[in-house]
């Protein structure tokens, strides 16, 4: 048996795409956003992909980097996974040595990665010395059989419903939105510091986000909310994020968003929706439950310490970090 850990190249794009589709199914993730984000991360990211291959074969993934975009300095992601029929030949273990060393050589000071609640990979990051933090869960809504409620006849007065795509021409009210939303989002490290810059090619251009399903409810001109959306082309998608600005809070309007963007998308042939949560994000669990969507996966959010990596030039770690969906 030969194991093997290395840079990821762009011929990698689809066996990764389908480690990450086999181990988190609730992602979307396609052979073409793999690609496009190690081809396009910001510098201060440092983002690396590593791939384990295994007789020649791609059986894990890690993506690595620095946390750039937080007022918080020093916090990083690891994100190994491992193709659940690849595993126990020590792929996880080379990947997440590799991750986080090659992090500590860039100055973080702690890893923040994601762990699926399957029992072996809860267990795993207690091994190598994660501590639990939070917890997100992961909905799933069948939208090929799941009855949606309706649309308001009405909306509010001053309320309009548009697609993302309809500010091409200046996107910018949607970044001061994302990011004033974002920033109060439950987390461990608040995303608080994204420049515009960084916003347009991470989140405005990423290719597995559809501009023309994400909707924002505009007030009086205003964009006050929100819900992105990521597709996949095969009948897939999910909320990459749903939030409002502080104004505009307690009216309904996330709500009202995210349910456009459902009938939307199940309009566009989406077949099912996911979406996820901070346990303690009581109203967007209440806002999904009520939609339909039913429980299906749950993760931590795990934490490490890298001071010893730094004095041994060891370490071991666990799954993927992302950024919570709405």
């Amino acid at each position: 048996m030969s194991l093997t850990v290395r840079a990821f190249r762009p011929s990698d794009a689809k066996a990764v795409a389908d480690v990450r589709r086999a181990v988190a199914s609730f992602l979307v993730c396609t052979p073409q956003s793999v690609a496009w984000e190690a081809a396009n991360a910001p510098a201060a990211q440092h983002f690396r992909i590593l791939v384990a291959e295994l007789n020649g074969r791609v059986v894990g993934a890690a993506k690595t980097g620095l946390i750039h975009d937080s007022t918080v300095p020093g916090q990083a992601v690891a994100n190994p996974m491992v193709h659940p029929a690849h595993r126990g030949h020590g792929a996880g273990r080379a990947l997440l040595t590799a991750a986080e060393e090659r992090l500590a050589a860039l100055g973080a000071t702690r890893i923040l990665a994601s762990v699926h609640e399957d029992g072996r990979s809860t267990a795993f990051a207690d091994r190598n010395g994660y501590r639990r933090s939070r917890t997100s869960r992961y909905l799933r809504l069948d939208l090929a059989q799941t009855p949606l409620p309706p649309l308001p006849d009405r909306l509010p007065p001053g309320v309009e419903l548009r697609s993302a795509a309809d500010f091409g021409a200046d996107p910018y009210p949607l970044y001061a939105l994302d990011a004033e939303s974002t920033s109060d989002e439950p987390c461990d490290v608040p995303g608080d510091a994204m420049s515009y810059e960084d916003w347009l090619s991470q989140t405005w251009e990423h290719p597995d986000i559809d501009l023309g399903l994400t909707t924002v409810a505009v007030v009086d001109g205003e964009p006050a909310a929100f819900s992105a959306v990521a597709a996949d082309g095969l009948g897939r998608c999910s909320s990459a994020t749903t939030g409002t600005k502080r104004a505009f809070r307690g009216r309904g309007l996330a709500k009202l968003a995210k349910l456009h963007a459902l009938h939307e998308a199940r309009a566009a042939g989406c077949t099912e929706a996911f979406t996820g949560n901070d346990t303690t994000n009581a109203p967007m669990l209440a806002i999904n439950s009520a939609f339909g969507y039913a429980p299906y996966a749950t993760e931590w959010r795990c934490l490490r310490d890298l001071s010893d990596v730094r004095s041994t030039g060891t370490g071991t770690g666990t799954a993927e970090g992302i950024r919570n969906p709405a």
